[in-house]
Formats: structure tokens, sequence, C-alpha cells
């Protein structure tokens, strides 16, 4: 059976959103202001934790802003992973979205 995730966060001005879909292949995409910056994908259900980097683009001229997403299992059924956003030297928990 598949399951799906997604995790949402609004920082420095930019919408992050990361979707996990997990089955026989687990494909995880990370998206900035609805913009795919990072995608992994893997036989099986997924290999925890795992972290996937990308860039934000800022005002031109201005160099990028390197960010990480930090995926891990939580070892709770009703809630199983959880996402965490790096972004600047701060690290943030990412809210698991409902009813996607």
């Amino acid at each position: 059976m598949r399951q799906r995730h997604s995790f949402h966060l609004d920082r420095a001005g930019h919408s992050v959103t990361v979707n996990v879909r997990s089955g026989w292949i687990t494909e995880t995409e990370v998206l900035v202001d609805g913009k795919e910056v990072a995608f992994h994908r893997v036989h099986g259900h997924g290999v925890y934790p795992l972290t996937l980097a990308a860039q934000l683009a800022e005002e031109p001229g201005e160099p990028p802003v390197p960010l990480a997403v930090r995926l891990e299992r939580t070892g709770v059924p009703e809630q199983p992973l959880s996402c965490t956003l790096e972004l600047g030297g701060d690290e943030r928990p990412m809210a698991e979205r409902t009813g996607h």
C-alpha cells in the first residue's frame, strides 16, 4: 500500500513543501515556492534518516542560500515520519499537512 506524507513551512519569505510517496518505490520531492528543487527516488520504503540539500534563489546578483530538509522515522504509527528544515543555521520542524 502506498503511503503519502506532506510537510510544509513558510520561512524567510518562501514556501517550502516536502512530499513523500512510499510503496515499492519511495519518491521524495522538495518544493520551494512551488518549484521542485530536490528529488530522491529509491526502491522500497525509503532509507531514513534522509537529508536532501537545495538552494533558495534570492535576488539577482545575490548568492543562493543553502537549505536542507531532514526526514527521520519517529517510531510512532500515527506519524511515522518527521521533517526538519535547516536554513541559515536555523532548524525548524515542518508540520505535516493533513487531507492532502
